[in-house]
Parts: structure tokens; sequence; C-alpha cells
């Protein structure tokens, strides 16, 4: 799967690259009782509770797309706004991606749940390089369109979640890094609950340099024949 990003620094060069294995981290808080907290509260809705913590799941990387009009099969489904990191000429770089899920079938299979659904991602990258200092102040939020309205589902910071180098460590245990190599971060707590949304909004802001990347989508429905 090709991605195209246009990086934040001065120069605005435009990078084309070829993501060759995808990964999704889950259940990546820092904080480990407030982790087991949110798995009893899904445990609660019927989804089974994680294998270990953190747990990685492969997803297909034909399911990652830039585009803004998408399509889904049902009417329960959803986004997550996640960090987005891959590497790409020795170097890991930052995005933005929605870990889109199928909630339905997250009841059954978290796993399938996640594979179902396409995952859209921003097109701007920033050098991890540039960041590494500081990641901990970089602001998460997302929104969702209720109504007619946008309104706030997620925000804060990412210092509540284990950092991008420490989800890498512990995947690879070991094992060098590939080019073409990408990882979803982990996302924070749904303000209000996790729901069903065909709007989404997403940003990341670094308030030491003042930067945001920022990615829109509207989601819709396939037809289901009986």
């Amino acid at each position: 799967m090709h991605l195209t990003f246009k990086t934040g620094d001065a120069q605005g060069v435009e990078l084309t690259v070829e993501i060759t294995q995808l990964v999704i981290a889950g259940w990546v808080g820092r904080d480990k009782e407030a982790v087991l907290h949110h798995i009893r509260e899904l445990e609660a809705l019927g989804v089974p509770p994680p294998g270990a913590v953190p747990l990685f799941y492969r997803v297909a990387t034909n399911q990652l797309s830039q585009y803004q009009q998408l399509e889904v099969v049902g009417e329960e489904t959803s986004g997550e706004a996640e960090p987005f990191i891959f590497f790409h000429r020795g170097e890991f770089w930052v995005s933005l991606i929605s870990d889109h899920t199928d909630r339905h079938l997250e009841t059954f299979s978290v796993a399938l749940s996640k594979q179902a659904c396409i995952k859209p991602v921003a097109s701007q990258a920033w050098r991890m390089s540039e960041l590494e200092d500081h990641w901990d102040e970089l602001i998460l939020r997302s929104w969702i369109k209720e109504q007619g309205e946008w309104v706030s589902y997620q925000q804060g910071s990412l210092a509540s979640l284990l950092t991008p180098m420490d989800l890498v460590a512990r995947y690879l245990a070991g094992q060098p890094v590939k080019e073409g190599f990408a990882m979803s971060c982990g996302t924070l707590s749904a303000i209000g609950g996790i729901r069903p949304s065909s709007e989404f909004r997403m940003a990341l802001h670094d308030p030491v340099t003042g930067r945001t990347l920022e990615h829109q989508y509207l989601t819709g429905l396939l037809p289901v024949v009986a």
C-alpha cells in the first residue's frame, strides 16, 4: 500500500511511502488500573477481554486510506483517533490515523472488528526526531457529528499512553525494524462513551511548534442484500 505525505518542515517535501506491515496497538495506557477498568467496562458490553496488555493486532495494509469519503457495512462503526508512525528511509515519521472499528463485530472478535474497516490516515507527517523530547505534550483530539453539530469525542495529551518507541520495542522484541513498518499507537477514552458516527474529524496538535495534523472523513453505508 502506497501513501503520500507532505512533511511539516520548511521544505515541504512530499513522501511516497510503501507500507508493508500494519500493526494496531491496543490497551496502551500507562496506568494499568485505568486499563483494567476500561477492560471491565467493555466486558459489560460484551467485548471479550484482551489476552495481553498491551496487545498487537495485525491488519492488512490495503485497509489504509487517505480518502475522505469511505464505505462501511452496517451502522455500528465508529472512529478512534490515534498517533500513526511509519519507518521510511531509516527514520520514523509521525502522522494521524483513525482506527475505525465495527462495534457489532467487536463483541465477537476485536481482531476481526479492526480488520473489517478501512483505516483513514492524514496526508501530513512529521519527523519523530522532532517530537521525541516533548512527545507527552502532544494533544490528541477528535470530534463526531451528532444531529448536525460537531461534538467533542476525544481529548487529552499523549502522556497517558505508552510511547511509540516503547510499543515498537515490545512488538519487535529485539528484531530490527524494516522499511515500510507502520503502527497505530493507541487511543484515548471516548467522551460520553463509544458510539457510532458517520462523520469523524481528528487532530494531533504540537503545542511546542504550534503545528497540527488534521484529517476528516465521512462513511457511507453499503447495501446489505439478504
